[in-house]
């Protein structure tokens, strides 16, 4: 069974060496009340009661596998202000690795600021610039991950299009990890996956591939193989797993599809869910299990996730009691 696989790797106490490239950013969350309107606009006043940081976009994918027992080691371009040094003390105090993070003073840290009054968010302020990142800080990244990549046992591109992956830099870290036999799984952005080639997977949504494939909308697994079909030839890569919210995901490759249903009972917060599958498909896999059983891991650590506000991490005792829970009804 695979619940007994899972107790298996964690009376191993074998730590996984996971290495995350992507966007960093900061979530800040401004928390109060709002029961009246401002008089100088229909917009309501917020009395704020709390603030608070958490790590976000690529940073929230290190910070699930950390959770979840990885030992792992992040990397990416941040601003060389106070929200890039209030990041790198979260990272610290979650025991990530940071010698492999560049800090530019030229562009700021990424932040995402959302005001939420009561259960409702108002309004979110993104604070950022999305240029590429220039080519001698490209230079400086590749040589700082050369050994990064040597001693891990998967890598993650976590791109949330923010500037750090264009085509050079993506080509030049995949070839890289090809040639020390290392896998590379891709969370995607934007319309070009061709600068993803050469990787083992990819994981879209359901929107990003119908974008990347230009074509109509999915609607049925016909629509989805075709798609999948257009990005499996243009990547080489070996897999697709697309997410597809309330209906689960489905694992694609050359020939065959796998669906794997939803296991999600109620919905709170979308908010880093794509974060959480792709930190527990890649922890699973690095620890030895094939990519369906990770996958269907992976779907309980979403449904575990979603139903809690903001981004949230999970554990595999959390990702065990769902299972089981699962099996009951």
């Amino acid at each position: 069974m695979l619940t007994d696989k899972v107790r298996d790797i964690q009376r191993s106490n074998k730590q996984p060496s996971i290495l995350v490239i992507g966007d960093l950013m900061i979530d800040h969350y401004i928390w109060g009340d709002a029961t009246r309107l401002s008089p100088e606009a229909p917009v309501p006043i917020v009395n704020v009661k709390s603030e608070s940081t958490t790590l976000g976009g690529a940073a929230n994918v290190a910070q699930n596998l950390v959770a979840l027992g990885a030992k792992v080691t992040l990397s990416g371009v941040i601003g060389n202000d106070a929200f890039g040094s209030r990041l790198k003390e979260i990272m610290t105090a979650e025991n990530l690795g940071t010698d492999a993070i560049i800090a530019d003073s030229r562009r700021p840290t990424t932040v995402k600021t959302r005001v939420v009054a009561g259960s409702h968010q108002l309004v979110r302020v993104d604070r950022e610039i999305t240029d590429p990142v220039l080519s001698e800080l490209e230079d400086e990244l590749v040589n700082k991950l050369d050994h990064c990549i040597s001693d891990a046992d998967i890598v993650l591109f976590s791109d949330y299009g923010k500037g750090l992956f264009s085509k050079g830099l993506a080509q030049r870290l995949i070839k890289l990890a090809k040639d020390k036999n290392k896998k590379v799984i891709i969370d995607p952005k934007g319309l070009d996956y061709s600068k993803y080639k050469g990787s083992y997977l990819i994981k879209p949504n359901r929107k990003e591939l119908a974008e990347a494939a230009k074509t109509e909308k999915i609607r049925n697994i016909d629509d989805l193989q075709k798609a999948a079909g257009i990005i499996l030839k243009e990547t080489g890569a070996e897999y697709l797993v697309v997410t597809l919210s309330e209906e689960g995901m489905v694992i694609l490759d050359a020939l065959t599809h796998k669906l794997l249903p939803v296991k999600a009972t109620a919905v709170f917060d979308v908010t880093g869910a794509g974060d959480t599958v792709l930190a527990t498909m890649a922890y699973f896999m690095a620890s030895g299990l094939s990519l369906e059983e990770a996958c269907e891991l992976a779907n309980h650590a979403a449904a575990i996730v979603i139903r809690r506000v903001g981004s949230a991490t999970t554990t595999i005792d959390e990702i065990l009691a769902d299972i089981e829970k699962d099996a009951e009804a």
